[in-house]
């Protein structure tokens, strides 16, 4: 009879522990939302254009970025004297690149573009996750550049995941870590986000470093702008 009462104790204590978990877990999303602008605030962004320059190799090069909420985002680099982009869609990605010996568009590996669609959401990837069919994973607590972050798993719905990194002071996003397959090759890239600014009520990282495609910094950032969806064919 001990052996049976003490056995439904921990049950019930495995039950808590997993109920407390998923409360932390949401409880970080919604701070990290607070962090961004707030949930109504972001139900209100609806395009973003962000313009800047990538540095790799110690050489700059024009990008523009522009995304029409859950439609469409398309990426224009300027270099060596070509014009390139790519575009992502829900339904493909497109990728033209002269400067890489390109001479006309070409569809994406279905993998590439996977993992690039969760950036059309722009009001926050976290923002009602569960409606969207993203679960959210508490991994605890890990020091990042000397403090502590909060790390959570994040996998969407199409089975890509990333681990986030949220500061636990702030809950700004510092930085994710996600294992892409490019090229066929499988590779772990972090990106890490910094020098936050307000723009028109929302919250953005004007310095996102990658580990594949070096720094970007933006000079401006524009939202809900009129956007052609013409633009994304």
């Amino acid at each position: 009879m001990k052996n049976i009462v003490l056995f439904g104790t921990l049950i019930l204590l495995l039950v808590f522990a997993q109920f407390a978990q998923a409360q932390t877990a949401d409880d970080v999303v919604n701070k990290y939302i607070d962090a961004l602008g707030g949930k109504a605030k972001l139900a209100t962004l609806n395009s973003v254009r962000f313009s800047g320059n990538m540095s790799i190799q110690g050489n700059d090069i024009a990008i523009t970025i522009t995304k029409l909420h859950m439609k469409g985002m398309r990426m224009d680099i300027s270099v060596m004297g070509t014009e390139n982009y790519q575009i992502i869609t829900p339904g493909k990605g497109i990728s033209f690149m002269p400067v890489q010996g390109m001479a006309s568009p070409t569809d994406m590996p279905e993998e590439q573009a996977k993992a690039a669609q969760s950036q059309l959401d722009i009001q926050s990837a976290l923002l009602d996750y569960k409606d969207k069919g993203t679960s959210v994973e508490l991994l605890g607590k890990e020091k990042v550049d000397g403090a502590d972050h909060y790390k959570l798993k994040v996998t969407f719905k199409n089975g890509i995941s990333s681990t986030y990194y949220i500061n636990a002071d702030s809950y700004r996003l510092n930085k994710t870590v996600s294992k892409r397959t490019i090229n066929g090759e499988e590779m772990e890239i972090e990106t890490s986000y910094s020098n936050y600014k307000q723009v028109d009520g929302f919250w953005f990282a004007f310095t996102n470093t990658s580990s594949v495609q070096g720094e970007t910094n933006y000079d401006k950032i524009e939202t809900n702008i009129p956007v052609d969806e013409s633009i994304f064919k």
